[in-house]
């Protein structure tokens, strides 16, 4: 009964708090909700790893520089000659005239010994007659000793005369010997001379892609303290997919066209020095540009080298047969060498001389028909002004006028104020534009006079393009050369 009731009394007290029992039910999952947060969570980290890079693209080069600056390059430059002499070359046009004396005087020294010893001669044919029969008694008496004296004494002079015959005798000795010091001037010359490989893409007609090379030969001209500027043939790089340079020890780097010149077809070559081994830079040298407008230069050795047959690191041996050949283009006048040294028809590399310095960059462009295959090669001298701007990559300015010099002759026949002279101008080019003519005569550019070729090309390779200059001219006309004034602006030489 009591378990009753104790039953009772506790549903009864149940019941009194069944108002405060609830029943906890889980929320449901919104799908699309979760989906729109995680693809919002994944744009999110998407757009802040894109500006993540964008901004590691855009500081990187600024925080290297700041951490590791680099080194300006130096302005590459390569002083303009002048037609003076060399010490040498005056010791020789010295003597000239005092060997011509000395010869004089030993003539007229041989001319007297002469003549003292026909007097001489002629009072020893006096004692002679009247000793002769007093010494035709002793003769005969002094016969036996003497013949038994000649005998002993032709005994050591044989022997004497085979031993001479046994010395040996080495003609080409010389000859080894000369050859042995050109070796020497190559070998030292080898370290700055490069072989530039152009690498083109061809693809047939079955969409196959097949790599061509073509090779010329480089030289080192210049270490800015960030490249290797090298000098190099332009037509051989045309539409090259790569440029390689290939360093005497046989290491390889990539190299950029840093500024070229259309009218020599000639280019320099980068190559950053980042991309150099130490020891390759060690054993690369930079070569010496010398002079080609030495007085006497014709007729002496030189060494060409580079890829003369169409194979690289190939040398020979010959010597300069003229020097004087004028080459006119556009803007430019250049002095063309030509040598006795067999080439191919498309010869590339430099002509050095005995003291290891570059006088010419071998060019066959501008050889007549019958001389296509003897070496000529460009005067270092005239060229040194251009390699200048392309070693610094400045922009070559083309105007289109082509002048030669007025010889003092041709000057007092026609009557020609001096200057130079517009022998041709090119079709729609700046200068033609704005009227310049054939047959005008230049006298000034900008505020420098203007009296030869070679001054013109002095002050074109100081000219900006974006720079307009005054140009003067004297043109014929019924009576007498007028003055005209032309404002004129370059353009880039290959637009």
């Amino acid at each position: 009964m009591n378990d009753e009731k104790n039953e009772e009394i506790l549903h009864e007290a149940a019941s009194d708090f069944e108002f405060l029992q609830e029943k906890i039910k889980e929320r449901p999952i919104n799908k699309k909700k979760l989906l729109k947060r995680t693809i919002i969570t994944a744009s999110m980290a998407v757009l802040f790893g894109l500006l993540a890079c964008l901004s590691f693209l855009l500081l990187e080069p600024v925080l290297n520089n700041w951490l590791y600056p680099e080194e300006e390059p130096e302005i590459v430059t390569f002083p303009q000659e002048k037609n003076e002499m060399r010490p040498e070359d005056m010791l020789t046009e010295g003597t000239s005239t005092g060997q011509e004396e000395t010869v004089l005087d030993q003539e007229t020294e041989e001319s007297s010994s002469l003549q003292e010893q026909e007097t001489m001669s002629g009072q020893m044919t006096e004692t002679v007659t009247e000793s002769s029969t007093e010494t035709m008694s002793t003769e005969t008496v002094n016969t036996e000793a003497a013949s038994t004296e000649s005998e002993s004494s032709e005994r050591p002079k044989t022997e004497a005369h085979t031993e001479m015959e046994t010395v040996p005798v080495e003609p080409l000795a010389p000859y080894q010997m000369q050859y042995e010091e050109l070796y020497k001037v190559y070998r030292e010359i080898a370290s700055s001379m490069v072989t530039v490989t152009a690498v083109h893409a061809d693809v047939d007609w079955f969409n196959n892609t097949d790599q061509s090379e073509g090779t010329t030969a480089g030289v080192i001209i210049a270490n800015n303290n960030r490249e290797l500027l090298i000098l190099s043939r332009k037509s051989s790089l045309d539409n090259a997919q790569a440029i390689r340079v290939s360093f005497c020890n046989g290491v390889e780097a990539d190299a950029v066209i840093k500024q070229f010149d259309s009218n020599t077809n000639l280019a320099v070559l980068a190559v950053d020095l980042k991309y150099i081994a130490s020891d390759t830079l060690a054993s690369v040298s930079v070569a010496t540009l010398g002079s080609s407008i030495i007085s006497g230069i014709t007729g002496t050795p030189v060494i060409a080298v580079g890829n003369l047959f169409g194979y690289k690191d190939t040398v020979c041996y010959g010597m300069i047969t003229s020097k004087g050949n004028i080459v006119t283009m556009a803007d430019s006048e250049y002095k063309l060498m030509t040598t006795d040294i067999y080439a191919g028809t498309n010869p590339s590399g430099i002509l050095v001389d005995m003291n290891m310095e570059v006088i010419g960059i071998i060019d066959n462009s501008h050889n007549h028909d019958d001389t296509k295959n003897l070496l000529s090669a460009i005067g270092i001298t005239e060229l040194k002004g251009l390699v200048t701007k392309l070693s610094n990559g400045e922009d070559i300015p083309y105007l289109g006028i082509y002048v030669q010099d007025i010889s003092e002759q041709m000057g007092s026949e026609l009557g020609l104020p001096p200057g130079a002279y517009i022998v041709d101008i090119d079709m729609d080019s700046p200068a033609m534009l704005k009227g310049i003519q054939k047959g005008d005569i230049l006298v000034r550019v900008g505020t420098q006079q203007i009296h030869s070729a070679a001054d013109y090309m002095n002050v074109l390779r100081n000219i900006h393009v974006e720079n307009s200059i005054d140009i003067v001219v004297r043109r014929a006309s019924v009576n007498a050369y007028e003055e005209m004034h032309f404002m004129v602006q370059p353009i880039k030489q290959y637009e």
